[in-house]
């Protein structure tokens, strides 16, 4: 292999080894404490800008497949782990987890102590930082480490969202539908538009297995736009970054409200949150992996949820129509919202999962009661 550096804006530098492209890339340093998943997390286009390092010693054993994608290509900037397997082994693979990174010109880094970077940011925060295979130079890899631009204030969803108006058919996997109870047709022709700001493709797969009518709609479209497609719903997406500088899609879903059923997941849960009058702040480190503690307010239950975000909903912003329905049991942070007049709410975390518990899926029960609702 390779030698290789991560070095982060604050002069740590953790050599390494590379595998998966060549080159050099800066973004976020993150870190996801999920065990497996690893595939879906490369191509969640919520880690738009971000390296990400996996806290799960060893990556790579099961390989790839066509099937766990979660969408066209990778959107991270970077990827790190502690030890790539030198061999993979499952009867779904299709493929090595090297080769799959090469393909998609994703630059990698194993071999360093990920506890001791995760600890790190844990305790310094998430920040810049850049991985090498052509830069040996540690004082040239800082510079532009610093001068990498940041997360706050720049619009990422313009760069992963559709780019025009689909529909969508593809439903879940027979194992996964069956294991939900999912796969029952209880749409009845219902018609949801998604707002796709960067949208993982397990969410229309969970709204075409029941049986819906399924549109997705670029995250820039006008209300009056989404409203001449007859909607019995309206769905906000995941995506990548900063949600304040997203004020067309705040626009937006503030002129839905109370014309249609709303439904947001993680940003589209801070849009909707933003529509409504409250106010977005970034954590220290984010919640990212797919053993994340929430409690249901409204039931008292307690789920084990897959969550990828930077920022959260300020509690104290929050104005008088809007309440709190799930928190964090980690930190307390805000994780879930209802609107107390309009049939809208929003979730920080994914119900859809993949990967990731089942726990959530409940969520989209409840959207459907809303659209039932909204139809008599």
């Amino acid at each position: 292999m390779t030698p290789a550096k991560l070095v982060l804006e604050d002069g740590s530098v953790f050599p390494g080894q590379s595998f998966g492209a060549a080159g050099e890339v800066t973004g976020e340093v993150v870190f996801n404490t999920s065990m497996t998943g690893y595939q879906e997390i490369l191509t969640d286009p919520s880690y738009h800008g971000q390296i990400v390092t996996m806290t799960y010693p060893e990556i790579g054993n099961y390989g790839v497949n066509e099937i766990d994608v979660e969408h066209r290509v990778p959107s991270l900037s970077g990827f790190i782990v502690r030890e790539l397997s030198r061999i993979h082994s499952n009867y779904r693979a299709s493929g090595d987890l090297d080769t799959y990174l090469k393909k998609h010109n994703v630059i990698a880094l194993s071999g360093i102590d990920t506890r001791s970077l995760v600890r790190h940011i844990r305790t310094a925060g998430a920040m810049r930082g850049i991985l090498s295979t052509t830069d040996a130079d540690n004082a040239s890899l800082i510079a532009k480490a610093k001068a990498a631009p940041s997360l706050v204030g720049r619009d990422l969803v313009r760069e992963v969202m559709s780019k025009s108006v689909t529909s969508w058919d593809e439903k879940l996997d027979d194992w996964t539908a069956c294991e939900i109870g999912a796969a029952v047709d209880s749409g009845g022709g219902t018609h949801v538009v998604c707002m796709d700001f960067g949208m993982k493709w397990n969410i229309p797969r969970h709204f075409a297995s029941r049986g819906y009518k399924v549109t997705i709609v670029p995250g820039d479209t006008t209300a009056a736009e989404i409203m001449k497609l007859s909607p019995d719903g309206v769905f906000l997406s995941n995506g990548p970054g900063d949600p304040e500088p997203l004020d067309y899609a705040i626009k937006t879903i503030s002129e839905l409200l109370g014309k249609t059923p709303i439904f947001g997941i993680c940003l589209g849960h801070q849009l909707l949150s933003l529509a409504c009058g409250a106010k977005t702040f970034k954590l220290k480190f984010g919640h990212r992996g797919a053993n994340q503690p929430v409690m249901d307010l409204t039931t008292g239950k307690v789920e084990i949820t897959t969550q990828n975000h930077g920022f959260a909903v300020d509690a104290d912003s929050l104005p008088a129509d809007l309440e709190i329905t799930h928190r964090n049991l980690n930190d307390d942070t805000v994780a879930g919202v209802r609107h107390k007049t309009h049939p809208a709410f929003g979730v920080q975390y994914h119900p859809e999962a993949a990967a990731g518990p089942h726990d959530s899926h409940y969520l989209f029960d409840r959207f459907q009661d809303l659209l039932t609702a909204a139809a008599v």
